[in-house]
C-alpha cells in the first residue's frame, strides 16, 4: 500500500478512492489484510498468536516481560510482602495453639504422675507389711512401670516445646526478610520518582505537536516496514 492509498483510506477522500482501478483497490485490500494480519488480527476479528518470530520457551529469558498487574515490579513485590506477613501470622497462631495444647497435656500429665506417686507410696507400704500379698506387689509394679512412662511422655511434650520455641525465633527472620524487601521496593519507587522528575517537561504531552516522520536532511522517505521493525526488535531482544 502505498502513502497517498494510506491517505486516502484514514482521511475518507472518495473521490482519490474512484480514481483507482479495480487492479489497485484489489491490491490495497490485499496489503490492507496483510498489515492486519502482522498487526495479530485475522479476518474473523480474532487475536492470534502474538509471539515475536523466535520466540519460545527456550528463549523467553531473552525476552522481556509485557508490563502486566502480573510482571510488575513493585507490584509482585508489595504481594509478597503481604501474602508473607499473612502467612507468618497463621503459622504463628497455629504454633501457638499447639504450644498451648502441649502445656496443657504437660500439666495433666504432672497431675497423674502425682496420684501415680500417691500410689506407689501406698502400695509400697502394704508390701512391706504384707509381703505374702502378690497382689500388693503386683500393683506397685504396675505403678511404677505407669510412673516411668508418664515421665517419658513428659519429657517429650517438654522436648516437643523448646523445638516449637526454637521454630518461633526462627520464623521471625521472616519479618526481617519482608523488611529487607520493603527496603528494595522503597528504592525502586525512589529511583523512579527521580527518573521521572529528570525526564518533566514543561509542555504536557497532549499539547506537542505530532513527531514529524520525515525531516530535511533524510536520506530516504520511506517509512520502517513491519519487516524492518521486528528485525530492529530481535536485535535488542539478542
Amino acid at each position: 500500500m502505498t502513502q497517498e492509498e494510506l491517505d486516502a483510506l484514514m482521511s475518507g477522500a472518495a473521490d482519490d478512492m474512484d480514481a483507482l482501478d479495480d487492479e489497485g483497490l484489489e491490491e490495497t485490500a490485499d496489503t490492507l489484510a496483510d498489515d492486519l494480519a502482522a498487526a495479530g488480527v485475522e479476518n474473523n476479528d480474532q487475536p492470534v498468536d502474538d509471539a515475536p518470530e523466535g520466540y519460545s520457551e527456550e528463549t523467553a529469558h531473552h525476552w522481556p516481560l509485557p508490563a502486566t498487574d502480573e510482571n510488575k515490579m513493585v507490584h509482585q513485590l508489595d504481594d509478597v510482602t503481604k501474602e508473607s506477613e499473612e502467612k507468618a501470622s497463621e503459622i504463628f497462631d497455629i504454633i501457638e495453639t499447639i504450644s498451648g495444647d502441649l502445656m496443657d497435656k504437660e500439666e495433666n500429665l504432672n497431675a497423674i504422675a502425682s496420684v501415680l506417686n500417691s500410689n506407689n507410696e501406698l502400695f509400697s507400704t502394704l508390701h512391706e507389711k504384707f509381703p505374702d500379698v502378690e497382689a500388693f506387689k503386683t500393683q506397685l509394679e504396675k505403678n511404677e512401670d505407669a510412673l516411668a512412662q508418664v515421665n517419658e511422655i513428659t519429657e517429650v511434650l517438654q522436648n516437643s516445646g523448646d523445638s516449637i520455641m526454637s521454630v518461633m525465633d526462627i520464623m521471625q527472620y521472616q519479618d526481617i526478610h519482608r523488611q529487607k524487601i520493603e527496603r528494595v521496593i522503597n528504592v525502586m519507587r525512589a529511583l523512579s520518582r527521580y527518573m521521572n522528575t529528570l525526564f518533566e517537561g514543561k509542555i504536557d504531552d497532549e499539547k506537542r505537536v505530532s513527531s514529524a516522520q520525515h525531516i530535511a536532511g533524510d536520506t530516504h522517505n520511506d517509512v520502517a516496514s513491519t519487516e524492518d521493525i521486528e528485525a530492529l526488535l530481535e536485535q535488542f531482544g539478542q
